[in-house]
């Protein structure tokens, strides 16, 4: 099969291969994958900024809505370790996007608005049983400036190109 793209090479159903290609899933990486030492920086860069946009949030969230101050969610061990978390697993998808992907910062967003729109699904879970509306939505807001910030970071400092950058 010398000569063939590599999305030739795997055989799907044609059901199958339409959703690939409106997902953008081609097997056609760029030539250049981002370096190790780009997605470290990015990733240190993600956690460190999406934490500190909780921060700011949960800030501003309890000065906007006193009746939040003490909410157990706003605690920085409770809201911290799911963000690292979060942002990590994010951080490691960026380099499969690429592989996966000949477009892939178009692919990583509409990956980045599906899994945030998952995400909000457990916080309305809470506010449907009980938690105060106001509480719910910093935390809605918080998980869309994680998605931002970790978006940027990866396609901005290590973005998959036609050149190597280090």
């Amino acid at each position: 099969m010398e000569g063939q793209p590599r999305s030739e090479q795997i055989l799907f159903s044609p059901s199958i291969n339409r959703v690939l290609a409106m997902a953008k899933v081609d097997f056609a990486p760029g030539p250049v994958q981002p370096s190790w030492a780009r997605l470290a920086v990015a990733t240190i860069l993600s956690v460190a900024g999406s934490l500190a946009a909780d921060a700011l949030l949960v800030a501003l969230g309890t000065t906007i809505f006193p009746s939040t101050r003490g909410y157990t969610h706003f605690r920085f061990g409770d809201y911290a370790l799911l963000t690292v978390v979060g942002v990590i697993v994010a951080c490691a998808g960026w380099p499969v996007v690429t592989r996966i992907s000949s477009v892939p910062r178009r692919l990583f967003l509409r990956l980045a608005i599906v899994v945030t729109l998952v995400l909000f699904l457990p916080d309305l879970w809470i506010w449907m049983n009980g938690a105060p509306a106001q509480a719910v939505l910093v935390l809605l807001v918080m998980h869309v400036a994680i998605a931002v910030v970790t978006y940027y970071a990866l396609v901005r400092v290590a973005p998959a190109s036609t050149v190597r950058l280090l």
